[in-house]
């Protein structure tokens, strides 16, 4: 990185000398420039070597960078640009470009809750306002699944300094179930994203049993800066190994799960698997497939599979066969 960036710094020291027209530029002048300016900038003694400049110099010339710059040696020894109103600043961006950047622009916006990005914010607000001067108005290729009305989303960014400052928290919680809400201190450990809803994984202060808090129904939250924070090195992806959604069970909860998935069904399951852990099993000349999950038998699996209706029959367990077949009848004794 480092590397890359003193590159950077040579190829603007070595433009701004060739924008310069009143001055004849040696390759000797161009080395001790691109030596003082990485002093200015890296406070640093940088002796650059000749054969360095004139690869930056190669470089710049060619379309390994975009700049195809016209740079030429005049009298054998004197470096200028052959078009004095050049410079590597100016370059056109093309459509491909343009493209790129106004989804860029779309992805990184979705990001603007947390402060982590607020820096970006002027950056994208001038990337968006080149773009959309530079091309035609066109609505956004990529969508990205939202829903700015979502409860909890203001605490985001104070929940992310939170967990990388590692600070505990004073949270008023109120589940579906409660009448009131209830406060408690709170040791988060990871943001997680489900379903389009943003939930908050920790533990309570003094308690053992990692939580999962939907940011929809915390009330309020303060920063708890007496309590010492601990988060006993959590491990989200180790924790969520067996699980799909965010209800997660003991391990002795994992259990093999058989699905039959229809003809018509089995190409999305297959090339959108329901967990890491899918398997086939089996595939029949009709087109249908059975396949195996190592997983926790929780809510979030049973709305997978009741979503989708007769498409899929569980074959095992019998436990979760039963409960999806009674969740069947039920709904379909509602429109009876």
């Amino acid at each position: 990185m480092a590397q890359n960036k003193n590159a950077l710094i040579r190829y603007k020291t070595i433009d701004q000398c060739l924008q310069n027209n009143h001055r004849q530029w040696t390759l000797e002048n161009l080395i001790t420039a691109c030596s003082d300016a990485l002093y200015e900038y890296e406070n640093k003694d940088t002796n650059v070597s000749k054969r360095t400049v004139q690869l930056d110099i190669q470089l710049m010339r060619s379309d390994k960078l975009g700049y195809n710059a016209p740079i030429e040696v005049y009298d054998r020894k004197y470096y200028r640009y052959a078009d004095p109103n050049y410079s590597i600043t100016d370059i056109p961006l093309t459509e491909n470009d343009m493209g790129i950047l106004s989804e860029t622009v779309e992805m990184l916006k979705q990001f603007k809750d947390f402060s982590l990005f607020s820096e970006l914010g002027g950056i994208i607000q001038r990337l968006e306002d080149k773009v959309y001067t530079e091309k035609t108005n066109q609505s956004a290729i990529i969508h990205l699944d939202k829903n700015e009305n979502l409860k909890g989303l203001e605490y985001l960014d104070q929940l992310y300094q939170a967990i990388l400052k590692k600070i505990c928290l004073k949270i008023n919680y109120q589940s579906f179930k409660a009448r009131t809400p209830t406060e408690f201190i709170f040791h988060p450990f990871i943001l997680k994203k489900f379903n389009n809803r943003w939930f908050l994984v920790g533990k309570k202060h003094q308690q053992d049993q990692v939580l999962t808090l939907a940011l929809d129904r915390i009330t309020s939250i303060d920063l708890d800066l007496k309590t010492r924070y601990r988060n006993g090195n959590f491990d989200g992806d180790k924790y969520y190994k067996n699980t799909i959604g965010v209800t997660v069970l003991n391990d002795d909860s994992v259990e093999t799960v058989i699905l039959k998935i229809d003809r018509r069904n089995a190409p999305y399951v297959l090339t959108k698997p329901f967990h890491h852990s899918q398997k086939v099993l089996e595939r029949f000349s009709n087109g249908s497939v059975t396949i195996s999950l190592a997983v926790h038998h929780n809510f979030e699996l049973e709305r997978l599979i009741l979503g989708f209706g007769a498409s899929i029959e569980v074959l095992k367990p019998r436990r979760l066969r039963n409960r999806i077949k009674q969740n069947l009848k039920n709904n379909l004794a509602q429109y009876e």
